[in-house]
């Protein structure tokens, strides 16, 4: 078992740290009229099969409320940037589908928003580095998924 004085400083280190690279990620981020919530919802819908979620999944991918999600969609619906469908398995549930014109959005800005991030987070770590903050990422964020 760690120290937890070790715990607590370790947790302000990477605190900190993803604040001041969001920060700086935000104030560079590419889109006029796409903030980066928004993006986050088109980055997930384009990562999956058929560039479809249903919303309660969506909602685990993102680190904003349930409520903040559904008029995150509709802004986008309405931007027509994703639509949303019924769930057929359960028609209680909806789908988010990413649309044509939201797919071509998303490769625009990721493209320029990869480049901020390679500039900010590859400019400060090696590749070695890189791997091993990625390691110690995932095995923090699954031990939560327990």
């Amino acid at each position: 078992m760690t120290n937890k004085s070790l715990s607590v400083d370790a947790w302000e280190a990477l605190f900190r740290a993803q604040v001041s690279v969001v920060r700086q990620l935000s104030a560079e981020f590419p889109a006029d009229g796409l903030s980066l919530n928004e993006y986050d919802v088109l980055f997930n819908l384009a990562r999956v099969p058929d560039r479809r979620l249903r919303i309660r999944d969506l909602n685990r991918a993102l680190l904003i409320t349930q409520p903040s999600v559904s008029r995150l969609v509709d802004r986008l619906v309405s931007q027509q940037l994703v639509r949303k469908e019924h769930d057929p398995v359960d028609g209680r549930g909806t789908i988010v589908c990413l649309t044509d014109a939201g797919f071509d959005l998303f490769r625009t800005v990721a493209v320029v928003h990869a480049e901020s991030i390679h500039r900010r987070v590859g400019g400060a770590l090696s590749d070695d580095e890189l791997i091993t903050l990625t390691t110690l990422s995932d095995k923090l964020r699954l031990a939560g998924a327990r």
